[in-house]
């Protein structure tokens, strides 16, 4: 089981039609993310719930691991997607065809909580490999995502914050890469 944002991210990277169910109780088919394109509804969907997992996985690094970089690491998270989490709600606000999606609150799905609850269980080198390993596919399936909507998107307002949250995806992804090597075990 994979989160929506490992969905999309999937069907972004290999290039194949994928439809989700929508969040509501709905029949109808979802929105559609293709190779080239995320629809509006997708990203905004996906979105909160990604960054409510980056913030919380981090708030228990910050508590559990020993190590003082994945901790500066946890803090700069949190600190980031905080700040990506007010954006966004300021690009809902303005967004040209937001006005009828209702992104998902900040409650986690199940894979998310599952996955929390993994690094709750770990601790030690364990619980830092854990973290790392979940920040590193997280912002790798984050990238993906934010490139192809800032590039595709169809809303303006979400497109421009893709584009400016974008940079700080890829350095997250590139600090936890960094924090992969120093960590191997």
């Amino acid at each position: 089981m994979r989160t929506l944002l490992t969905l999309a991210a999937v069907a972004l990277l290999a290039g194949a039609a994928g439809a989700f169910a929508q969040s509501d109780d709905t029949d109808a088919v979802g929105p559609m993310v293709t190779e080239n394109k995320v629809d509006t509804q997708t990203f905004v969907a996906t979105v909160p719930n990604a960054n409510e997992f980056e913030i919380q996985s981090s708030m228990l690094a910050g508590e559990k691991s020993a190590s003082d970089d994945v901790k500066a690491f946890a803090r700069q998270m949190i600190a980031d997607h905080t700040k990506a989490g007010e954006d966004f709600k300021a690009a809902m606000s303005q967004g040209q065809t937001t006005a009828s999606i209702k992104p998902a609150g900040p409650a986690l799905q199940p894979e998310e909580q599952h996955l929390l609850g993994e690094l709750k269980n770990a601790s030690g080198k364990d619980f830092d490999q854990k973290y790392i390993r979940m920040q590193l596919d997280a912002h790798k399936d984050a990238v993906a995502l934010f490139s192809t909507y800032a590039k595709s998107g169809d809303d303006p307002a979400m497109k421009e914050f893709a584009k400016k949250t974008l940079p700080v995806l890829k350095m997250h992804e590139k600090h936890a890469k960094e924090l992969a090597v120093a960590h191997q075990g």
